[in-house]
């Protein structure tokens, strides 16, 4: 089995908020992250395929078809938005990296041919991350 990740990023703001609490608690679970005038991220995303590598191609997709899907259905959709206003897809979840992971997972795999889609990883700054395997 062969892997092959892309990486790719986009910028984007969001809140942690949960609405079933009070300021209070907000503050004390999100810190930060709860800020009523939003906050961003440069965000760094690699999504990872898998499989065995064509006898014609030597590869197990194209990596510009990879790309191409990856920036019209995550990047085009979600680079200099407002996670939890601008964003169908997070605007009724709490865009965490974690729910982002799985919402990018559910964005792509329609579009990647064969069950080739293996890994989503997402870094939301130098120090964190998260990964999804479907």
């Amino acid at each position: 089995m062969v892997y092959l990740t892309r990486r790719e990023h986009f910028n984007a703001a969001h809140r942690l908020y949960n609405h079933k609490w009070d300021e209070q608690k907000n503050l004390e679970v999100f810190g930060k992250c709860a800020n009523k005038n939003w906050h961003g991220h440069n965000y760094i995303l690699y999504v990872t395929i898998k499989g065995i590598p064509e006898i014609d191609t030597g590869f197990i997709m194209n990596a510009k078809n990879l790309s191409d899907i990856i920036r019209r259905e995550v990047i085009e959709k979600l680079d200099h938005r407002n996670l939890n206003i601008d964003v169908i897809e997070t605007k009724d979840i709490l865009p965490s990296t974690e729910n982002l992971c799985i919402i990018i997972w559910n964005m792509l795999a329609p579009h990647i041919p064969n069950n080739l889609l293996y890994k989503v990883q997402l870094w939301e700054t130098e120090t964190i991350y998260a990964e999804y395997y479907g």
